[in-house]
């Protein structure tokens, strides 16, 4: 058993590229040495901003021996069966196949094909070259007269097995067992000779973190320390810590200062222009709990200093960044929110659909209309509506888009607007994300739920459909918009008369509330029963399945559901024969003639019919759930004692109108038969 250690050294890799190329190349070795017949005891991999690593323990010295035996036609068999057999097997000759005999089909040619094991340097050395070449990168680049593709010009390759290089060559780079270090404090190059060696000499002299978690650890635990030092408070950030991890070999924390001047941009602002720009972390005031003057910056070197003159001149670059960001604010503040919606109609949305100016009539109008079905002032859902893209022209939303919608609310406050009226100018986006909030205000929830409303009936009527792999313009996620912002606020909305949405739409609210309920816990096909009664009021329907989910759970709900599928299945089968009756109404002379059970059923179906009537109407879904659990009892007795095929066709009849009912009043609740089980 030997140790593996491939390295792939090349100049800097993008952070946000690191974690998936590492996993996709240890996973294409893992492949192309279990598909060579090796065996190992473990496989671990490592990135970092120059290199991906991959350790192999225990990886077997040969590939086992392979002996198959391949059955070839009969013995006598024409020609041309032969030929193909022998091609197929790798022979030259039929005498170099064995004779087999079968008592009943005689005898037949059988090729004993055996294959010998192959040395792991060798696998290696075919495996790795194909790894390489065949790599994908989101982007990749060619350097030098080579054609090699790699995300930036590769470097160096060690492949050391069992302390030996694995000798191949890859476009000019041979493999062997030297690596670098870190650029500054420790270049190297270093002999690699075991996996132990590689570690220490990389994390030592070389001053390389190898792998992602120590990274990160190393930063979390300097951001801790440099904010407790400075009674400060880290505003976290994962998706910015995950790109530092990729940025520096060998981090090291450290605290800026920025002109307090500065703090009178909105801290967003502020927080993405550190962010975006500096890939700085911003820092509140523990005191406070507001923006502090500070920043932290990862750096990728340990400065002799502390790091003062990093922080200073990281400083400078920031103000550089912040004094644009001061001149789009006081610019944007100049202009009034109308005066920049105005531009709106210049900017085109859908050609189809026209400007986005048109749009924001069409939203403005439809947000108007939802406003007393949400709780929200008329007048104020109009005015949001109308302001609600105007940001989009301004200079700072121009430098940076993430912001549009919460700028719009800043210069809505700066102009004197309702704060309801700002605040859904912020909020009429959201929810744009699984973890994101959804607007509470009822103004806002009624500019959010208009402009997400237009979007998909306007995308429906000229027939842009998301397809199977592409949304383009997002309608999934504004769908799934819509069916939060309506349970997580309990809004009763009917979706075909309210926002007049097609049934074909419905069926997509559907599938997102589908969604949305299996994450909750729901089950797909008590959504697909509720559905089916023409419901559109996605918070009745939700609570109708809560209440279904809750019922089948019990014993008498599972058992009148076996019970609904016997009388069902019944009908299904009359039906198909053509024998059931067009009109079938339950006569109750002849029930009270019949057996105690066909009596008790009756009088069941009427009570319960009757009963369910007030909780219905009254939205009381467990209410309703209950008093059809009373059924659970006589439809098993009659289906115990009862031939429902009765000689008299009369009876027959009457008990088939008996099995309709059932359908029909469990039918009222929902559909039944679209319930699996």
């Amino acid at each position: 058993m030997a140790d593996l250690i491939l390295e792939l050294f090349s100049e800097e890799i993008p952070a946000r590229m690191q974690a998936k190329a590492e996993s996709d190349l240890g996973a294409a070795l893992e492949k192309a040495l279990g598909e060579a017949g090796l065996s190992w005891a473990s496989l671990e991999t490592a990135s970092g901003p120059r290199r991906l690593t991959v350790f192999v323990d225990g990886l077997s010295d040969r590939s086992a021996d392979v002996k198959e035996e391949r059955k070839g036609p009969k013995v006598g068999a024409p020609d041309k069966a032969v030929e193909g057999f022998l091609r197929g097997a790798g022979l030259s000759d039929i005498s170099q196949a064995e004779v087999r005999s079968d008592p009943k089909k005689g005898d037949f040619y059988v090729a004993v094909i055996e294959t010998p094991g192959r040395d792991a340097t060798d696998i290696i050395a075919e495996a790795v070259p194909a790894i390489i070449r065949g790599f994908h990168w989101p982007k990749s680049m060619r350097w030098g007269t080579g054609d090699l593709r790699w995300v930036r010009p590769l470097q160096r390759i060690v492949c050391v097995l069992d302390g030996k290089v694995v000798p191949f060559e890859v476009d000019g780079i041979a493999s062997g067992k030297e690596t670098e270090g870190h650029r500054v404090h420790g270049r190297g190059p270093f002999r690699v000779t075991s996996r132990k060696d590689y570690e220490s000499q990389l994390e030592g002299q070389g001053h390389v973190k190898l792998t992602r978690d120590a990274r990160r650890e190393v930063i979390l635990a300097g951001i801790e320390t440099v904010c407790a030092d400075a009674g400060l408070e880290w505003i976290e950030d994962k998706g910015l810590l995950e790109e530092v991890v990729g940025l520096a070999e060998w981090p090291v924390v450290v605290l800026g200062d920025m002109d307090p001047a500065f703090l009178s941009l909105p801290p967003e602002v502020i927080q993405l222009s550190m962010r975006t720009h500096q890939k700085y972390f911003a820092v509140n005031d523990k005191k406070t709990g507001k923006l502090a003057p500070h920043f932290i910056v990862v750096a990728n070197i340990e400065a002799t200093d502390g790091g003062k003159k990093l922080a200073e001149g990281n400083s400078r670059v920031l103000s550089a960044r912040l004094d644009d960001g001061r001149f789009f604010w006081e610019k944007d503040k100049a202009t009034p929110l109308d005066e920049m919606a105005a531009k709106l109609s210049t900017i085109a949305f859908k050609a189809e659909l026209g400007s986005l100016g048109d749009k924001v009539e069409r939203v403005a109008a439809l947000a108007r209309e939802l406003a007393p079905k949400v709780g929200a002032d008329p007048d104020l859902a109009e005015r949001a509506a109308r302001l609600a893209k105007a940001d989009l022209v301004s200079e700072m939303v121009g430098e940076f888009p993430e912001l549009q919608g919460v700028m719009g609310r800043y210069y809505a406050l700066e102009a004197g607007e309702p704060e309801a009226v700002a605040d859904a100018i912020r909020d009429h986006y959201k929810p744009q994300g699984p973890s994101d909030s959804v607007p509470t205000d009822p103004v806002g929830i009624a500019v959010a739920l208009a402009d997400k409303l237009d979007t998909l009936v306007g995308f429906w009527a000229i027939d842009e459909k998301p397809t199977g792999s592409k949304d383009p313009f997002a309608l999934r996620r504004a769908a799934l918009g819509v069916v939060r912002i309506l349970l997580e606020n309990e809004v009763r909305l009917k979706l075909q008369t309210d926002a007049e949405a097609s049934s074909d739409l419905l069926s997509f609210f559907a599938d997102r509330l589908k969604q949305y309920l299996r994450d909750q816990g729901q089950r797909h096909d008590l959504i697909d029963a509720v559905f089916a009664l023409g419901e559109d009021d996605l918070v009745l329907i939700t609570r109708r399945v809560e209440a279904l989910g809750a019922f089948l759970e019990a014993e008498d709900g599972a058992n009148l559901l076996a019970g609904y599928k016997r009388a069902a299945n019944i009908l299904k089968a009359e039906e198909k024969k053509g024998d059931l009756p067009s009109d079938l109404s339950v006569n109750d002379a002849l029930i009270a003639k019949g057996p105690a059970e066909e009596q008790a059923l009756g009088k069941a179906l009427a009570e319960v019919e009757a009963a369910i009537a007030a909780p219905l109407a009254a939205e009381d879904f467990t209410g309703a759930m209950a008093e059809l659990a009373r059924l659970r009892a006589p439809v098993d007795a009659f289906f115990e004692a009862v031939m429902v095929n009765d000689a008299d066709p009369a009876v027959r009849a009457n008990r088939l109108a008996l099995l309709t009912q059932i359908r029909d009043t469990l039918h009222r609740v929902a559909d039944f038969s679209r319930i699996d089980g």
